[in-house]
């Protein structure tokens, strides 16, 4: 399976192309430069009756002159050493500057094949520009003509491709569990990332937003493909567009994600995490906290810090908490360790049979409510769906349903079927058809 880059300075359309090859809008798209960041990585099929294509990275805009600059080449680098091809892409409408012959350089220097591209050509008068000419100064030969917003030249350019990529085969289907790491900005996500999967694979700085994107990464833990989804930080009021987006993005990561890792700063905590949680348990996504730089606590201070720590987020003490340090990779084999129990533990299913003889047992234990003679009854109980575990309790009133009396059977649920560490949803279904629905 071949790999094949996009790479040029910044704002020359390398995430529009990417979301154009790859069929849909991974990348966040800005008409400022700087947006992209990370390397995202996606798959591009050019024929689906044989699953023919190759995977493309998205890289940040090289020589931005920014104080990203230097991160972002290193990354970019690091990223391309089993890279089969790369797009080199420049702005076909304007003039060439000192940054694409800089970025010609350097590719020539790293001994890569090489596709140049000149982006943003939406009609076939643009071909014919002066400015046109100039590109092939740059030593790489052909030129490619495509326009990300008309479609324009993608055809050639995938079948040009396919040609220049070593012909193998590989499984598609490997993606395994999905892990989003979620949190506030500059809480350590992108450095529980790279400490778990042992590579570099985004830029960690002493900066809060350093990632904007969502970014999917894949590896083996114990035998069992994951793929790791690091979200930009949730901020509680983006306070600009692509911020907007990138909050977005993060939710639609929770959305698509199996399991939540909720990376906690025990120095900075506070209502923000609160509802960044909620996102998680509104969705009905299993929660691992990982309370991260733990070994910058005093010893006098660990007690007292975690018992703060569970009272601001006393709605999930329910969940697994594990106290690690991405820095020094302690206490990452534990969180992997939760994150697959409740993965497994969220696509448990009980029959109708057990289920029901456990409810009678409950039903004995603790009564159910009664109004002035008119008591509550449950007539049976099914689970119908995983993944969040999802019960549908049938009663003959579901007004008379009290939160009491659904919090017990709930913990009944959690305890005594092997649910403790998830949410789930409890649904009072009536004979008039009326519904409760309680989430988590």
């Amino acid at each position: 399976m071949g790999r094949v880059a996009i790479v040029g300075k910044p704002n020359v359309g390398k995430s529009s192309l990417f979301n154009r090859m790859i069929g849909k809008k991974d990348a966040i798209v800005a008409d400022k430069p700087g947006v992209t960041r990370d390397v995202k990585e996606g798959w591009v099929t050019v024929d689906e009756d044989n699953g023919t294509g190759f995977h493309l990275l998205d890289t940040g805009g090289l020589w931005s002159g920014d104080r990203w600059d230097a991160l972002i080449k290193r990354r970019v680098e690091f990223s391309m050493r089993d890279t089969d091809l790369v797009l080199f892409c420049v702005d076909g409408r304007e003039p060439m500057t000192a940054a694409d012959f800089a970025i010609a350089d350097w590719l020539r220097s790293l001994k890569k094949e090489v596709v140049l591209l000149a982006t943003k050509i939406d009609h076939y008068k643009h071909e014919e520009a002066p400015d046109i000419y100039e590109l092939y100064g740059l030593g790489f030969g052909e030129i490619h003509f495509t326009s990300s917003e008309q479609g324009r030249g993608f055809d050639d350019l995938q079948e040009h491709i396919l040609k220049l990529l070593p012909a193998e085969e590989e499984d598609l289907d490997g993606e395994g569990m999905r892990v989003a790491i979620i949190g506030r900005p500059n809480a350590g996500k992108s450095s529980l990332l790279n400490a778990l999967v042992g590579d570099e694979r985004t830029i960690v700085a002493d900066v809060a937003g350093t990632t904007r994107d969502s970014i999917d990464v894949k590896f083996d833990f114990g035998g069992r493909p994951f793929t790791l989804i690091d979200t930009a930080g949730i901020r509680r009021k983006p306070t600009e567009d692509v911020e907007f987006y990138s909050k977005l993005r993060a939710e639609l990561s929770i959305n698509r994600s199996d399991v939540n890792i909720l990376v906690v700063d025990p120095f900075e905590l506070g209502d923000h995490e609160f509802r960044i949680a909620n996102l998680a348990l509104e969705a009905g996504k299993p929660i691992v906290v990982a309370v991260n730089k733990w070994d910058l606590v005093p010893d006098e201070k660990l007690k007292e810090m975690e018992t703060d720590l569970r009272q601001v987020l006393s709605h999930i003490n329910f969940v697994p908490w594990v106290y690690i340090s991405a820095l020094n990779s302690y206490g990452l084999h534990e969180l992997l360790a939760d994150v697959v129990r409740v993965y497994d533990m969220s696509r448990k299913r009980i029959s109708t049979g057990e289920l029901n003889g456990w409810m009678t047992v409950w039903t004995q234990r603790q009564a159910p409510p009664n109004f002035k003679g008119r008591p509550l009854k449950i007539l049976y109980a099914t689970q119908a769906d995983i993944a969040p575990p999802t019960f549908v309790i049938s009663v003959n009133t579901s007004d008379f349903v009290i939160r009491a009396y659904e919090s017990y059977l709930r913990n009944r649920i959690r305890e005594d079927l092997g649910f403790a560490e998830v949410p789930m949803h409890l649904i009072f279904k009536s004979r008039s058809g009326d519904k409760k629905v309680r989430l988590n």
